[in-house]
């Protein structure tokens, strides 16, 4: 019987998933339980468009569709919990499995304190993260640091410290820390994430901790809920997914990539947020003098709820049809949301002029934490 506690290596008995995912393609294994046992209505979920930099969002309700899902997609830089409150009416009135990423989760649990999505509603398997590329930077890093066309990549992946590729005349893979030294590598953002391992999840899934005969044939499954534990004890009994208890040298190893992505987080804090003490709202203004007022910050952030309407005839203290903007525009709009910011990077990734807006509101989001968490506890997740 599987307990709130649990750990094994799981892999999944369908074939065509198994040949199409990676780690043993358990995550996608169990999300098809669920929906062909009605333990939900329908899976959102990500798949591959036209290529390894194109993400796709997808909901999906008939259970043979689930293994194009399967696999990572580490150049998708979509953020899931906006979209369950503005597509599927916030879970409110269907069940929803889905994968969740650290920033997905904390997304989800800050629209679920505003009454906007329904937690009850949602099976939520969470995937270890060590962080994302966008899909612009990571086509000049393939071509400038790997020397390889960008579209003749088939296959992504971060592994061992490194991200490596596949493509058309074999593979290569270079050092995080190099790449990122030279200014490639990962979004900002998601270098100074400390939530590498969702366990607010059901279940938390990764290949950390994955050794011996099963490393690269099975997913590390943490059960953290008991929800979590029932689908994974149904759909071990069924036949659906193998399983054998984790290695304890592999819970031991997980232990200590947790900890070292633990700290590289902390690095790029301390080292981004000492560089904006230097003169903080200097360094705002400079940026924000950039702002065209397209409000897609304002339309993407799982947080806010300030329509762009409501902002575009808004008179107090900002000057309608101003571009750039009085910078009380984005002052109004940092203490708005700073407070509850999740550090998903979507204000600074789809910004059309690259203002560094996530490390504005991160910043004030942690300051106030470091100030408060004493007396008030620490929050439900770790940002």
């Amino acid at each position: 019987m599987v307990a709130k506690g649990d750990m094994v290596y799981a892999w999944t008995s369908d074939a065509e998933i198994a040949k199409k995912a990676e780690c043993g393609g358990a995550v996608t294994g169990l999300l098809k339980y669920a929906l062909e046992n009605k333990m939900v209505d329908a899976v959102l979920a990500v798949k591959k468009g036209a290529d390894v930099y194109d993400a796709l969002p997808v909901l999906v309700t008939d259970p043979k569709d689930l293994a194009a899902t399967a696999g990572s997609l580490h150049c998708g830089t979509l953020l899931l919990s906006k979209t369950v409150k503005k597509y599927l009416a916030g879970a409110k009135d269907r069940k929803i499995g889905m994968t969740v990423k650290g920033c997905d989760l904390m997304g989800l649990y800050e629209l679920s304190r505003r009454n906007e999505i329904n937690m009850n509603n949602l099976l939520l398997i969470g995937v270890n993260c060590g962080g994302t590329v966008s899909p612009v930077s990571a086509r000049k890093m393939i071509k400038e640091k790997f020397g390889v066309d960008p579209d003749s990549v088939h296959k992504e992946e971060i592994d061992k410290g490194q991200f490596i590729i596949e493509y058309e005349g074999g593979h290569k893979g270079i050092s995080i820390d190099e790449l990122e030294d030279e200014g490639y590598g990962r979004r900002s953002n998601c270098r100074r994430c400390k939530l590498k391992v969702p366990r607010q999840a059901d279940l938390a899934c990764g290949n950390w901790g994955v050794i011996g005969d099963k490393a690269g044939k099975a997913t590390f499954v943490e059960v953290c809920s008991q929800k979590g534990a029932e689908l994974l004890d149904k759909a071990i009994k069924s036949g659906a997914i193998a399983s054998e208890a984790a290695n304890p040298k592999g819970i031991e190893i997980r232990g200590k990539v947790e900890n070292a992505m633990y700290k590289l987080g902390e690095k790029w804090r301390n080292k981004d947020f000492s560089a904006l003490k230097a003169d903080p709202w200097g360094t705002i203004n400079k940026e924000t003098s950039r702002c065209i007022k397209c409000y897609s910050c304002i339309e993407n952030c799982p947080v806010c709820f300030t329509s762009a309407d409501a902002l575009k005839k808004s008179s107090y203290m900002i000057t309608s049809g101003e571009v750039p903007p009085n910078p009380m525009f984005h002052l109004r709009r940092f203490a708005h949301i700073s407070d509850t910011c999740v550090n998903c990077g979507q204000c600074e990734e789809l910004c059309p002029m690259e203002i560094r807006l996530a490390l504005f509101s991160h910043a004030i989001r942690v300051e106030g934490d470091a100030a408060f968490e004493p007396k008030l506890g620490a929050p439900a997740y770790k940002n």
